[in-house]
């Protein structure tokens, strides 16, 4: 399954009184691991930056002012291009999706709705009820290095909330992987179904030598005759052998 993991940084905290977008990351999934295969871009909000925001994110209207606007070709169509229909995960993902919804909607273009958004911060909060559920908070408490996080900043916080996402959906056993190392590290750049074909045409490999008994002889021997209590015909039977092993 392709997933979008997404993050905005923004001029405040209300898109209806005129905040804008300054940033946006996005990491994709594919079964919950990330691929390698991200969407970043710095955006000219057209407004200041209050300084206090500017504590936050470090994005300082000066910083911003020849990046391109959320309208630009190179933002807005590359960034509906790359997370085509695909889920978007975000922590409080209400906030960044009215701040998405407000961009989209003054150039007219379809929003996005609430049922296509998956909520990381509702997902932590079920999991650990009562226990503080910010992103860094739930990063100390999974194991998360925080140590490149400085500042608030859409691409690294997405690739933050990536590694979130999958512990709060199984932990770190989602990440078993049959591909040969050097196959695996193919992967890196390529497409998702670069990425499933890799996987699926990895040739299954021959134990160098077979497993020995798991049983001896006298527990083979019992098991053997509790099977001939069982009736006639019972299904154990198409699972031994002459001399009573099974067949797997």
């Amino acid at each position: 399954m392709r997933e979008i993991v997404f993050d905005t940084e923004t001029t405040g905290t209300d898109p209806e009184r005129g905040d804008r977008i300054v940033e946006i990351g996005c990491v994709e999934l594919i079964d919950l691991v990330p691929t390698g295969v991200t969407f970043h871009r710095y955006i000219n909000p057209e407004r200041d930056v209050p300084a206090e925001v500017v504590r936050v994110h470090g994005l300082t209207g000066e910083f911003l002012s020849d990046k391109p606007v959320f309208g630009a070709s190179e933002v807005v169509e590359e960034l509906l291009a790359f997370i085509g229909d695909a889920p978007l995960v975000a922590h409080n993902a209400e906030f960044d999706r009215r701040f998405l919804n407000a961009e989209l909607g003054r150039l007219g273009l379809s929003l996005i709705p609430k049922e296509r958004c998956v909520d990381t911060l509702l997902i932590a909060r079920k999991k650990y009820p009562g226990a503080p559920a910010s992103l860094d908070a739930l990063c100390r408490r999974l194991n998360i290095d925080l140590t490149a996080r400085d500042k608030h900043g859409a691409l690294l916080d997405s690739q933050l909330l990536a590694a979130v996402y999958l512990e709060l959906k199984g932990g770190r056993e989602r990440r078993l992987d049959f591909l040969d190392p050097d196959a695996a590290a193919q992967t890196q750049n390529q497409t998702p179904q670069g990425i499933l074909e890799a996987k699926s045409s990895q040739p299954r490999r021959e134990r160098p030598q077979a497993l020995g008994l798991l049983s001896t002889l006298e527990e083979i021997e019992a098991h053997r005759a509790f099977v001939a209590t069982l009736g006639k015909e019972p299904a154990w039977n198409r699972f031994l052998t002459e001399s009573g092993q099974g067949t797997a």
